[in-house]
């Protein structure tokens, strides 16, 4: 199966599904479905997780094109989760601003 063109269609549309879903876990593109940027990086975390273990289970058995494929997506979310994780909460980030306001003398 794994010479199969369509076995290799269907891997890489796993990959690039699972990849969009933790772009828009991360908050990165708008879900089609409610047409609202949401963000869970806990199941961001869960989904990258997830092509890592696809990965680590697939050694060996992938193309070169697959294979690179996967390490590409894989770096992408990775470096994006990174960025995401390091932003404040945007309600955290609220409650900042409004304090700010209400006490304008006040360090950051």
């Amino acid at each position: 199966m794994a010479d199969k063109p369509e076995s290799n269609a269907y891997f890489t549309g796993l990959v690039f599904s699972i990849s969009q879903a933790a772009m828009m876990q991360m908050g990165k593109v708008t879900n089609p479905m409610t047409g609202k940027v949401e963000r869970d990086m806990n199941q961001a975390k869960t989904s990258i997780d997830m092509l890592e273990m696809i990965r680590e289970k697939t050694t060996g058995n992938l193309t070169k094109e697959e294979e690179k494929l996967m390490n590409d997506m894989l770096a992408n979310l990775q470096l994006n989760y990174a960025e995401e994780a390091n932003k404040k909460e945007p309600e955290e980030g609220r409650k900042q601003d409004e304090e700010k306001k209400s006490n304008p003398e006040a360090k950051n």
